[in-house]
């Protein structure tokens, strides 16, 4: 773990870009259309998992204080929000090589399933946007304010996901969002809901 702390963001980024690479792959060796509709469910899988695992980190480094794991995974959250992004943007634009109609995309909007995603992407995309230093300094603390976004863009993800086969098998988006929703639960109970302890009054001086 002590290499991974001084891992340039080039490191990060070809780390990052592996299961793409896999995409782009099939895509290149497969004579059927049909292997749009199985990048656009391993695009979407990806862009969810980069979510959570960014979403987890500030929550895993205060259950595992200390833990350079956790630690890493703070300092290098904002790129995995970017990946996660990115891999949202792969996803939407294999759907649309998937259906190969502007109008089938349009007719799909009212579907529950749709619209969901589509709503987390346009959330995603200021949340992305801003990611860089140079909007960190300028927005100061109204930047935290918009990076909140990230939670109902998470909401809808898992909303997306588990509504994609009509309810009948959400289990591999609660799986995955599982253990991010137990972290956030803990934090909530840290910080606002367990008691702490009461300091000692004071001895006045003689």
């Amino acid at each position: 773990m002590k290499r991974l702390s001084f891992l340039s963001p080039y490191w990060i980024w070809a780390l990052f870009s592996i299961p793409a690479m896999f995409m782009f792959n099939d895509i290149l060796t497969s004579e059927s259309s049909r292997i749009y509709g199985k990048v656009v469910h391993t695009s979407g899988e990806a862009s969810a998992r980069f979510l959570i695992v960014a979403m987890m980190a500030t929550p895993l480094a205060l259950l595992l204080r200390g833990w350079r794991g956790p630690i890493w995974l703070k300092k290098n959250r904002r790129y995995l929000g970017v990946a996660a992004f990115a891999y949202a943007a792969l996803h939407t634009i294999f759907y649309f090589f998937k259906l190969n109609s502007l109008d089938r995309v349009i007719s799909d909007l009212p579907k529950f399933y749709i619209w969901t995603g589509w709503i987390a992407f346009i959330i995603f995309i200021p949340l992305a946007v801003t990611s860089f230093d140079y909007f960190v300094r300028k927005m100061g603390t109204k930047w935290k304010a918009l990076q909140r976004w990230t939670y109902p863009a998470a909401v809808l993800t898992l909303l997306h996901w588990a509504a994609l086969h009509n309810w009948r098998s959400p289990e591999a988006a609660l799986i995955h969002f599982g253990p991010l929703i137990a972290l956030e639960a803990y934090r909530i109970w840290y910080w606002y809901i367990r008691k702490r302890p009461t300091r000692p009054n004071a001895t006045p001086a003689q």
